[in-house]
């Protein structure tokens, strides 16, 4: 299995952990990577509120640059997976878009022909690299821990365009939580926003949305948090100090990235996992 690796700009910035964790976890699943080093920023959704064209283009440079390899894309990011979903509907949807695009792209060379994959690392597990398989590599089984799962936003909606068999229900996360000995908990929060979109221009209320969600898996027994989400870890792991003081409990509720989870059940050291760059510290692994 080999596939055209989008990082993500928070891969290689604040959540670096989150890159390393996914080459490690990839080497021991047997997944080549090859990195788009070339490929831009996907615009987190942004560029598109003031230019929508601009944004397909980069996002069809992305794309054209993955089939130029003769490669799907695998997404660490679930913001970076929900954008791109909205530019691939976008560009198949309107011949026009993609010929406008297209001309974009020529002049350094590129052309997007719609023929790549958009894939997150949650699909490709579930479903490419299949739960079965996934149990076969399991070397140390994460039995006994209760995981809460955390989708965020971009991967589940808009639904029509999430790759979940059912994004208002989904089960992808719980299903991998199981397949690798844990037992997923269930909690309201777990298909809500984070807060992370206007956290600043409202800190107080971001927080207090995410912290919401956090008391909620709290109670429900979870040991710890699962993402496929960078930004939603963000806002889940560096703020909740302040989170704490904001609902007046303290948490202290790991937040883990997806390949870390998956990593520590494959039996890869939490160090090498970048656990110890977590604001809290997930002392539950050893």
């Amino acid at each position: 299995m080999r596939y055209a690796l989008f990082t993500g700009c928070v891969a290689k910035g604040a959540a670096r952990e989150l890159y390393s964790s996914t080459i490690k976890m990839a080497e021991s699943l047997d997944i080549s990577l090859d990195e788009m080093t070339s490929a831009a920023c996907c615009g987190a959704g942004v560029i598109s509120e003031e230019n929508e064209v601009l944004s397909d283009s980069v996002n069809a440079r992305t794309f054209a640059i993955a089939e130029d390899k003769g490669l799907d894309i695998m997404n660490i990011c679930g913001t970076c997976h929900g954008v791109m979903k909205k530019a691939e509907h976008s560009l198949k949807k309107d011949n026009n878009l993609m010929d406008e695009v297209n001309k974009v792209l020529k002049s350094g060379g590129y052309r997007y022909r719609g023929r790549v994959k958009i894939k997150h690392l949650l699909n490709i597990l579930v479903e490419d690299y299949g739960l079965d398989k996934i149990k076969e590599k399991v070397t140390k089984s994460l039995r006994g821990l209760k995981i809460a799962p955390f989708y965020g936003c971009y991967i589940i909606r808009p639904s029509e365009l999430s790759d979940l068999n059912d994004p208002d229900n989904p089960t992808a996360i719980e299903d991998l939580i199981t397949a690798l000995g844990g037992e997923p908990v269930d909690y309201e929060g777990k298909l809500k926003c984070c807060g992370f979109p206007y956290v600043m221009m409202n800190k107080e209320g971001a927080l207090t949305m995410a912290g919401k969600h956090l008391s909620q898996a709290k109670e429900k027994g979870a040991d710890c948090v699962v993402t496929p989400c960078p930004l939603c870890h963000l806002n889940l792991d560096p703020y909740q100090p302040e989170i704490d003081k904001i609902i007046g409990k303290r948490l202290k509720l790991p937040i883990l990235h997806l390949p870390q989870l998956v990593g520590l059940a494959l039996g890869i050291k939490p160090k090498v996992l970048g656990l110890k760059k977590h604001i809290i510290r997930a002392k539950i692994f050893r």
